[in-house]
C-alpha cells in the first residue's frame, strides 16, 4: 500500500517542498528511509514507531520504505516525523489519502505521541501558500510564527492522535490567526533612549547622520566614554521596520531556531553584538551544516563590534564582502547557499592598548610601536568601507552633573524619517533605499557640489590621503546631511561636516 504526504524543508532561508512517500509491502519487518536523509532524519523511525504505538495505533510488521523526494537534496532536521507517521497510518487505511493531499505537514514527534516544534516553519508556510495548498499543519509552538503568512490557513496540533482525527474527519481544528498591526504596536517600543546620554553631542549628531543615510560608523575613544551606550541606542532612531523587512528577518531567526518563544514576528530592528573571540564562521556563517552568522542575524538592523581591534584580523577581513554585496554566499561541495546581510556596521575601539592615548586626564603608557600594532589590525580596505569615523572623548564632569534634558530618540527619529522619505523619493526607480547604497553613477548624479565645496574636498584629499572610495564616502555623507537639513543642493557647510567624519583615515591615524 502506497501513501503520500506533503512536507517541506529549508535551504538557506527559503523552503522547498518535499513529498514523503510511504510504501508498506509484505516481507520481513524493516524500516528504510531513502532520499538523502541525514542522521536526525534516519533516527525518525524509532520516534515514529514509538509515537504510533503509544498513541493507540498498531504499527505494521511489514517492510516499510520511506522516500523523501526530491531525492537529490540532502534532508536535515526532525520535521519529517509527523509526515512519516501520517503516511504510515494512511498506508494502513486509518487515514484517507485525499485529505492528506490538501495540506502541508511538519512536526517532530516525541515517544508518547506529542508533537514538538521545528525550525523554519515561517518559510515553510510561505512555500505552502505559493504552492496553493488549503493549509499547513504545524506544532502548537509554531502556530503564531506560521500564521503571520497571509493567505493560508495554519492549523496547530498537539499530538499525533489529534492530527490523525483531523485527517479522519473526526475532529475539527481551528485555524490560528495573528493580528500583525497589534504585534507592531505592542512590541515596537525600545527600552533605551538617547535622552539618557549625557554630553557627547558630536557623537550623537554622527549617529543621527549614520541612521539617516544608513552609513557604517566607527567610534574611537577611551574606556567609559559612552561608545557602547550610544551604539545600543542607535536602533531607537532607525526608521521602523516594515512588514516585508520583518518577514525576511524573521525567516532567518526561524531557520536557526532563535525566534524568541511566544513571538510571531521580529518587529524591532535586530541589534547583534558578538564577542571579539568569535570565529569567521560564527560572524559570516558556515559550518559543516551551513547556518547564518551574525551578519545575517543583524539583517535589516545593526551589527555592533565592540573592541574592534581585539577581533582576529582574518575575521574582520571577511566582513568586506557582505558590507559591499549585502549578502553572504557559502559554498560547499554539494550546494551553494546565500544568506541576506544588509546591516549597519557600528564599531567601537580604544585609541591604544591602554585606552588613554590623547586623553588629557590620563597618561598613555603605550609606545608608538604598540599603538601602531594595535591599530594595524584594522586594514585600510575595511576602514574604507566605514563611512563615518567619530572620536568620542571622555565626558567632562559638568556634563555628567548638569540637569538638562537631552534630546530624545523620538525627536531624532522624526528628522531621520523625514530624511529617509526624501531618499525613498529620490531612489524610487532603483533598487536602493538610502544614500549609503549609492554607487559611483548615483554619486555623480545626486551629489553635485559647488566650487567652494570642491576646494574643501581638494584640501581634504591632500591632507588625509583619501582613496577614491573615501572621496565618494564624503559626498554620500554630505548628501545625507543636506537631506537632514531639507536642502536639495549640497553646500560647503554640508561638505565641511562630512569631512569631519573622516578624521580617522589611515594616513592620519594609522601611521
Amino acid at each position: 500500500m502506497l501513501a503520500k504526504v506533503l512536507s517541506s524543508a529549508v535551504i538557506g532561508i527559503d523552503a522547498y517542498l518535499v513529498e514523503v512517500e510511504v510504501d508498506i509491502a509484505s516481507g520481513l519487518p524493516s524500516f528504510t528511509t531513502v532520499g538523502l536523509p541525514e542522521a536526525a532524519v534516519k533516527e525518525s523511525r524509532e520516534r515514529v514507531k514509538s509515537a504510533i504505538t503509544n498513541s493507540g495505533y498498531s504499527f505494521p510488521d511489514d517492510r516499510i520504505t520511506v522516500n523523501l523526494a526530491p531525492a537529490n537534496i540532502k534532508k536535515e532536521g526532525t520535521g519529517f516525523d509527523l509526515p512519516i507517521a501520517l503516511g504510515i497510518l494512511s498506508a494502513t487505511g486509518i487515514i484517507m489519502g485525499k485529505m492528506l493531499a490538501r495540506y502541508l505537514v511538519l512536526g517532530e514527534l516525541s515517544l508518547d505521541g506529542r508533537i514538538k516544534p521545528v525550525n523554519g516553519s515561517l518559510p515553510m508556510a510561505l512555500a505552502a501558500k505559493d504552492a496553493g495548498y488549503d493549509g499547513i499543519i504545524v506544532p502548537v509552538e509554531n502556530g503564531k510564527e506560521a500564521s503571520v503568512v497571509r493567505g493560508i490557513s495554519v492549523f496547530p496540533v498537539k499530538t499525533l492522535s489529534q492530527a490523525t482525527d483531523f485527517f479522519r474527519g473526526a475532529e475539527q481544528l481551528e485555524a490560528v490567526k495573528t493580528d500583525i498591526s497589534a504585534l507592531f504596536e505592542r512590541n515596537s517600543c525600545y527600552d533605551v533612549d538617547f535622552s539618557e546620554v549625557r554630553g557627547q553631542e558630536h557623537a550623537k549628531r554622527a549617529l543621527e547622520v549614520a541612521a539617516a543615510g544608513g552609513h557604517n560608523l566607527i567610534m574611537i575613544g577611551p574606556p567609559g566614554s559612552g561608545k557602547t551606550m550610544l551604539a545600543k541606542r542607535l536602533p531607537s532612531v532607525l526608521p521602523p521596520i516594515t512588514f516585508e523587512e520583518a518577514l525576511e528577518t524573521t525567516k532567518i531567526y526561524s531557520v536557526v531556531g532563535m525566534l524568541p518563544k511566544g513571538d510571531a514576528l521580529i518587529v524591532k530592528r535586530p541589534f547583534r553584538s558578538p564577542h571579539h573571540t568569535i570565529s569567521d564562521a560564527g560572524l559570516i556563517g558556515g559550518g559543516h551544516v551551513p547556518r547564518p552568522g551574525e551578519v545575517s542575524l543583524a539583517h535589516n538592523g545593526v551589527l555592533f563590534l565592540d573592541e574592534l581591534s581585539e577581533f582576529k584580523k582574518h575575521v574582520l577581513e571577511v566582513l568586506r564582502q557582505p558590507l559591499e554585496d549585502m549578502n553572504v554566499t557559502i559554498s560547499r561541495a554539494s550546494s551553494t547557499i546565500t544568506y541576506p546581510s544588509s546591516f549597519m556596521l557600528v564599531a567601537a575601539m580604544n585609541p591604544c592598548p591602554c585606552g588613554y592615548f590623547s586623553d588629557p586626564k590620563h597618561e598613555c603608557k603605550c609606545t608608538y610601536q604598540q599603538i601602531h600594532r594595535y591599530r594595524s589590525k584594522i586594514s585600510g580596505p575595511l576602514m574604507d568601507r566605514i563611512d563615518i569615523h567619530v572620536e568620542v572623548p571622555a565626558v567632562p564632569y559638568r556634563d555628567l552633573m548638569v540637569d538638562i534634558t537631552a534630546e530624545s530618540s523620538e525627536d531624532i527619529l522624526k528628522r531621520v524619517t523625514d530624511s529617509r522619505s526624501i531618499q525613498s523619493e529620490r531612489f524610487r526607480q532603483t533598487k536602493i533605499y538610502c544614500n549609503s547604497q549609492m554607487n559611483s553613477r548615483h554619486v555623480k548624479k545626486y551629489c553635485k557640489i559647488d566650487d567652494d565645496s570642491c576646494g574643501l574636498l581638494e584640501a581634504a584629499i591632500d591632507k588625509l590621503g583619501l582613496s577614491a572610495r573615501g572621496f565618494n564616502r564624503i559626498l554620500k555623507i554630505a548628501r545625507t546631511i543636506a537631506d537632514l537639513d531639507g536642502k536639495a543642493d549640497i553646500s560647503s557647510e554640508h561638505v565641511s561636516e562630512a569631512i569631519q567624519y573622516r578624521s580617522l583615515d589611515r594616513s592620519k591615524v594609522f601611521h
